[in-house]
Formats: C-alpha cells, sequence, structure tokens
C-alpha cells in the first residue's frame, strides 16, 4: 500500500509533465511507471531523482547498461525493495540476462551477504594491502 495517493492526473502540472515526456523520449516508451508516478507528489523531488537516474542508467558511462542493471538488482536485493528488484530484473532481461547470469547473480548476492555477516560478526581487522589510505 502505498503512503502517497498516486495522482489521477500527474500530467496537468507542467513540471511533471516536462519529466514525464523526458522519461517517454529517454526510454522510447509511452509507459510510465508506478515510481515516477508516486514521485509526481513532489515536481521537484521527481525532477531531481530522474536527473540522477538519467545520468547514471540512461547515458553512456564506463558501465555497459546490463551490468548497470544487475549491480541494481543487487543493491536492491540488500536494501530489500521489492519493487526495484522487479523493475530492474524486467530491464535487465530486456538488455539480455539470461536465466543462467540471474542465477549466477543471486549466487554472488547470497554468497556476498554471507560473507558479509561472517566479517561483521567476526569483526575482522581489515588488511592493510586493502585500506587505499595506507598506500
Amino acid at each position: 500500500m502505498a503512503t502517497v495517493p498516486l495522482p489521477a492526473n500527474p500530467e496537468a502540472d507542467a513540471r511533471v509533465r516536462a519529466v514525464f515526456d523526458d522519461i517517454r523520449a529517454t526510454r522510447k516508451t509511452d509507459f510510465i511507471n508506478n515510481l515516477w508516478r508516486a514521485l509526481a507528489f513532489d515536481p521537484p523531488l521527481l525532477e531531481r531523482t530522474w536527473a540522477d537516474v538519467k545520468a547514471l542508467m540512461a547515458t553512456p558511462t564506463l558501465l555497459d547498461p546490463l551490468t548497470k542493471e544487475m549491480v541494481y538488482i543487487a543493491v536492491s536485493i540488500a536494501n530489500a525493495c521489492s519493487y526495484c528488484v522487479h523493475s530492474h530484473t524486467a530491464a535487465a532481461r530486456a538488455k539480455g540476462m539470461s536465466d543462467a547470469m540471474h542465477a549466477e547473480l543471486l549466487a554472488i548476492v547470497a554468497l556476498a551477504a554471507r560473507t558479509n555477516h561472517l566479517a561483521n560478526g567476526l569483526q575482522v581487522p581489515l588488511d592493510g594491502a586493502f585500506d587505499a589510505a595506507a598506500r
């Protein structure tokens, strides 16, 4: 259940309409997902969030688009964001993630969670070789 109601006609606000139009143009689709609709309750927040997403996820950078989506899935799992796990899994599949790649990603996420918990629980001291400040 949403904590804010999805606006009935979010594009009545010119700022929201401009962001939604940019999302449509950037993603080459008419689909505006519920995250963007929910963020429309606060146009400045919507604008800032879309600008950041567009800059990192929809603009060419050093990481390829599939890798970005898979990183987003991993972080979404770690943050327990079901919505983002679903939306970025769909995006990763659209960018070529196979079932085998998805399974490997989940195995890595599970392994990282387990070893993170072990290292945290044991309070293992940091190796000097891993400390960038010590180099």
